[in-house]
């Protein structure tokens, strides 16, 4: 069992921002914004690949509620996710970083990568 579905069945500990039959938002232990906030469906599925239409459709609509409780629903956001090894998923389980807050950088280190490939 992933730590997140320890997280849904109670047995760790987490900092609840919102909550719904199907999905749980809660705060990240190493932000990387002043909101960073983890959203994931309480049923496991393992990456976003993986994700049915349905599971994305209500995931959606749970972001926007979670954006605006913690009102940066108008001041904007940063939604990641990583699928895969190769893009950084680290726990099985899809989840989205909602980073918000303030005013978000971005990191071009990618562009010197892309000339060695």
């Amino acid at each position: 069992m992933c730590i997140f579905c320890k997280i849904v069945n109670g047995e760790i500990p987490n900092n609840t921002v919102h909550e719904s039959e199907h999905f749980l938002a809660f705060h990240d232990l190493y932000p990387k914004a002043p909101i960073h906030i983890l959203i994931i469906p309480k049923v496991h599925v393992e990456c976003f690949q993986d994700v049915s239409a349905e599971t994305m459709a209500g995931l959606t609509l749970f972001t926007q509620e979670v954006a605006r409780k913690v009102g940066i629903d108008e001041t904007g956001y940063r939604l990641i996710t990583n699928n895969g090894e190769d893009g950084g998923q680290e726990i099985h389980h899809l989840h989205f970083h909602l980073l918000g807050g303030g005013k978000l950088t971005w990191d071009h280190s990618h562009e010197d990568a892309h000339r060695s490939i």
